[in-house]
């Protein structure tokens, strides 16, 4: 069965690049991505993982860990490591789930039927602190990731669980924001002190509450 958001994350105890974790007590009481890659040594997956280990500060500072799992055993993913190092010039900060009997993939939905042999889809899934799935991206094993654009998903997501406010299309941290319709024009003007515009009754911008 599919994981679909706002389901609870399922939890799961598995073997990592880390050690034996315990996926919601690793979580903590903080969030998370999850994300998986077909296979190890190839090719599309070392730029992945090596750009996400030279973004992990930027997780970091927004109180996100990282893990990534593929259904490929301990001793592949430690061998693997040495080249992601080696090939994109960095130092691997966060654990890569082993997962050789499935059963993480299967829990999440990772392997899909119509994928090449049992390679577990490109999937993300974004878990927030109380361990709910906030969002999911699947991608064809062709496509690598843009882990700029998940940064940019935590910092809307963050800011939407705090204020009741939306994000525009393309928008960046720090832009103008968008107040929720549930927010009617008088409880606006004293959510928002920073000011309102109103383009359309359904459509009212507000600089972002929390800069």
């Amino acid at each position: 069965m599919a994981v679909r958001l706002g389901d609870e994350a399922p939890n799961f105890t598995a073997e990592t690049t880390e050690g034996t974790i315990n996926f919601h007590e690793w979580l903590g009481g903080g969030w998370g991505i999850l994300f998986s890659h077909p296979k190890d040594y190839t090719p599309v997956c070392t730029t992945e993982l090596g750009t996400v280990a030279k973004i992990t500060p930027e997780f970091k500072k927004r109180g996100v860990k990282v893990i990534a799992v593929s259904v490929d055993p301990l001793d592949s993913h430690k061998g693997w490591i040495n080249d992601i190092n080696e090939t994109q010039q960095t130092t691997m900060n966060y654990p890569i789930i082993a997962d050789p009997d499935k059963k993480v993939a299967t829990l999440y939905d990772m392997i899909h039927p119509n994928a090449i042999d049992n390679m577990t889809v490109r999937s993300v899934f974004i878990v927030g602190p109380d361990k709910k799935v906030k969002l999911t991206l699947t991608y064809p094993a062709s496509c690598g990731r843009n882990f700029d654009e998940l940064l940019r998903v935590v910092d809307s997501l963050q800011l939407t669980s705090k204020f009741k406010v939306a994000t525009p299309a393309n928008w960046k941290d720090g832009e103008d924001c968008i107040i929720t319709p549930a927010v009617n024009n008088d409880e606006a003007k004293t959510l928002f002190p920073k000011g309102v515009k109103i383009v359309k009754p359904y459509l009212r911008y507000t600089p972002q509450p929390n800069k």
